[in-house]
């Protein structure tokens, strides 16, 4: 029994009536009057106590299909005494990559399952969020001069790119199938039809589409398109930074803002839609669908997964994936600046954490004493592009006590973001703001707080309220205003209309502000995240049009197409081998021997040579906790000299021994030393006097070299490498084994300090791994620092 007549069970028609409220929606949301969907709904049998459990099973015992399901049914026809309620509770079954089902549960019915033999563990579901024309050029990858990976890779002609996501918006241009030949034969999907997607909305550029809603909430279907199409735009957005087409004279809304060409940077890649999340604005995913499209898409034929999604690395379904040689590249979240808010911490993915490009909005901000001042706005509303100025208020933090002795209707406020708000999303707080001055009918805000580079989706609500729009100034020039607004009785000022620079005047990339940051609270013993991409004002396909998005999800699928790139440059390396390439290749540059915790002195740098950094309050040099292994260069991931790979044993090992039910007797020294693991990372979190790690580096460079190491030692730590020189020769191993041993040069409490290790041939090659490490003298740490 295939997903679809399992889901065909709890299926209902619903007619939905929209014209009420979705005319005055975004345009490319469906302009139907009437929608007859098919809606998936609970079990009509499940009492109130049910609730949707996934039961993982690990490595499936057979190749058909069919036989693992109906083992599935075995299984909880054992719990339930009734194969007919078995077969009525299960939502999804997994059965191509792994084995596995999602049902409908009481408590107890999970714990009696948890104890069948073959049973590797019962979770609850559990819900979580979906996390250009210059993006590409900015990391060197430019289209027409044919950069070495670009060229190489044949711009990622025939790889397949799975993306789990909000679906997909078939009718972008971004998504022109001309010029494409044939299907690739080793595709195995299909095009799932549904609401406005039939079999035409595939094509020689979207290869299949398949939609999972088993475990959505009503709520969160309603207005939705029962169909692989895509309501929010999350999912075209992602999909079309990784394999869309070129698409000439494209700019924001339209708006002639960003103009130039858009594309992916895989454009000659194929897609693959799997659409598991749902919803209008902050798309839903449920655990239990992202595991079907999964399962789905290692039987599909994936050769790359990219999911812009928040807090799933620990579902198994991942791991099997890279098993059978996928690489699987997640968002690493935004809850940033705060140390401990990375998500997606299991070592066999990519991680990805967000950066800037080199390009800004600067909007000048005129002042009634001819004073000029510049803030950050995407302000291209053409009713402001007059010479008139308006009434000027301090509103001071615009909450409710400030605003109650002035009057700021028909004026332009100016409002300081609460100090505690620094450590926190920029959005909550604005947002909070916004509906203050909304509420008494302002014109204009002028709004400062720490980071004023994420515009985007504080546009969204500006243009809605307020007719001047909004601009972003930090607190300096805020101060200044205030300064000017208390030194005359009418104070004025005139917004003027935004423009785009690009280029070497832009300090980039920095480390967003809202980008997560390690260590891993899971597992600190593994460096998250890997590295980082452009996430901030990525301008991609949303609906038929082209927009900003900003977020570790516009950062993700820059990494995902730089890996489809590698996968068809080498088709043999493993999804290890790729990880490593990108993460040793990073953007960096060495200044001294020794690097200490502030600032961090085995500085990662820009283009100018000047150290990256991370936006946070305050700004500070970035670190491996803010972006890994660095930047992502993707000329160099080409040809990185040496890899560490990893047999995926090692990491079902890891699986089983920190994610499953229950200790494992042959667990207890390995949970211990999780950074014995082939990564090309070194992160000891509890170095109490020496310790030694070993590595396995494999030599994917010319037949024969030779390469030395370089160390910079983290502050308080004293570092050996055996052996220091490793020589490769004609006809002989590939691999050469080394060890890493770490002694305190102090008995101390610390934090965090940081450091690497380089390999170089002298020639070409620079193999450079982050290394982070924390002295203690008692188990128990709490300084994260």
């Amino acid at each position: 029994m295939d997903d679809l007549s399992i889901r065909s069970q709890h299926q209902t028609i619903r007619t939905y009536s929209s014209k009420s409220n979705m005319d005055s929606r975004s345009p490319f949301l469906p302009t139907l009057h009437l929608i007859l969907v098919l809606v998936v709904v609970l079990p009509i049998f499940a009492d109130a106590s049910s609730r949707l459990y996934i039961v993982y099973m690990g490595e499936k015992k057979h190749d058909d299909p069919s036989v693992v399901t109906a083992s599935h049914h075995d299984a909880l026809t054992s719990v339930f005494g009734s194969k007919d309620e078995a077969m009525k509770s299960i939502v999804y079954s997994y059965k191509h990559g792994f084995s596995g089902f999602a049902a409908m549960l009481t408590e107890s019915q999970a714990e009696e399952l948890a104890k069948l033999p073959g049973v590797v563990s019962v979770k609850p579901n559990t819900y979580h969020k979906a996390h250009t024309t210059r993006s590409w050029d900015f990391l060197g990858l430019n289209y027409y001069e044919q950069s070495n990976l670009l060229k190489k890779a044949n711009y990622g002609e025939d790889v397949i790119v799975g993306v789990i996501d909000s679906g997909i918006w078939p009718t972008s241009r971004s998504f022109d199938d001309n010029g494409y030949g044939p299907v690739p034969a080793r595709w195995k999907g299909k095009c799932q039809t549904g609401a406005e997607f039939n079999t035409t909305s595939c094509n020689r550029k979207i290869i299949g589409a398949r939609w999972y809603s088993g475990d959505i909430p009503d709520d969160f279907l309603k207005g939705e398109y029962m169909s692989p199409r895509d309501l929010s735009g999350h999912g075209t957005h992602t999909a079309s930074t990784i394999v869309g087409g070129q698409v000439w004279n494209v700019s924001h809304r339209q708006s002639g803002l960003a103009a130039g060409m858009a594309r992916g940077g895989a454009p000659r890649a194929r897609l693959a839609v799997y659409k598991a999340c749902w919803g209008d604005s902050n798309s839903t995913c449920g655990d239990a669908s992202v595991l079907a499209a999964i399962d789905d898409a290692i039987n599909d034929g994936v050769d790359v997964l990219s999911l812009s999604l928040g807090g799933y690395g620990e579902v198994a379904g991942t791991l099997h994936a890279v098993a059978r040689g996928i690489t699987v590249v997640f968002a690493g979240g935004n809850e940033g600046p705060v140390p401990q808010s990375v998500s997606n911490a299991v070592p066999w993915v990519i991680t990805v954490a967000a950066s800037t490009i080199d390009r800004s909005f600067p909007t000048v901000i005129s002042l009634g004493n001819k004073e000029k001042l510049v803030g950050q706005s995407l302000n291209y509303n053409s009713t402001m592009n007059s010479s008139n100025f308006h009434m000027l208020v301090d509103g001071k933090r615009c909450d409710e006590l400030s605003l109650a002795s002035v009057n700021i209707t028909g004026k332009i406020v100016l409002c300081s973001a609460p100090l505690e708000a620094a450590n926190s999303s920029p959005n909550n707080a604005f947002i909070a703001t916004l509906a203050a001055v909304v509420k008494r009918r302002a014109k204009g805000l002028i709004y400062a707080q720490y980071s004023a580079n994420v515009l985007d989706g504080l546009e969204d609500f500006c243009h809605l309220y307020l007719p001047a729009s909004c601009v972003l100034v930090d607190y300096e020039i805020a101060s200044r205003i205030a300064s000017y607004a208390k030194s005359t009785r009418k104070s004025v000022v005139k917004i003027s209309r935004v423009v785009s620079v690009v280029g070497n005047g832009v300090l980039a990339p920095r480390i967003a502000m809202f980008s997560s940051r390690g260590p891993s609270n899971e597992f600190p013993a593994i460096l998250k995240p890997d590295i980082s991409a452009p996430g901030v004002s990525i301008l991609a396909a949303v609906g038929d049009s082209y927009k900003f998005m900003s977020g570790t999800s516009m950062a993700c699928p820059h990494v995902s197409a730089v890996a489809a790139l590698l996968k068809s440059v080498h088709p043999d390396w493993s999804p290890a081998m790729i990880k490593s390439a990108i993460v040793t290749t990073g953007m960096y540059s060495c200044h001294t021997t020794s690097s200490v915790y502030m600032p961090y002195m085995a500085s990662v740098t820009d283009r100018f040579g000047m150290p990256i950094q991370a936006e946070g309050a305050p700004r500070k040099i970035a670190d491996p906790f803010d972006f890994g292994g660095g930047q992502i260069d993707p000329d160099k991931s080409i040809d990185p000299g040496l890899v560490y790979d990893i047999d995926p044993k090692e990491y079902t090992k890891f699986f089983n021994c920190t994610l499953t039910l229950g200790p494992k007797d042959d667990c207890e020294s390995y949970v211990g030393q999780l950074y014995q693991l082939n990564l090309p990372s070194i992160v000891v979190p509890d170095l109490k006097d020496s310790v030694t790690v070993w590595r396995t580096v494999t030599n994917v460079g010319g037949e024969e070299g030779t390469y030395k190491a370089s160390i910079e030692a983290p502050a308080g730590v004293r570092i050996s490498v055996e052996p220091s020189i490793i020589t490769f020769t004609k006809g002989g191993s590939r691999n050469a084994t080394f060890k890493v041993t770490f002694t305190a040069r102090q008995r101390v409490q610390s934090g965090y300090t940081f450091g690497s290790l380089t390999w170089l041939d002298g020639v070409t090659h620079s193999v450079r791994i982050p290394i982070v490490v924390r002295t203690i003298i008692q188990d128990f740490v709490s300084d994260t620092s």
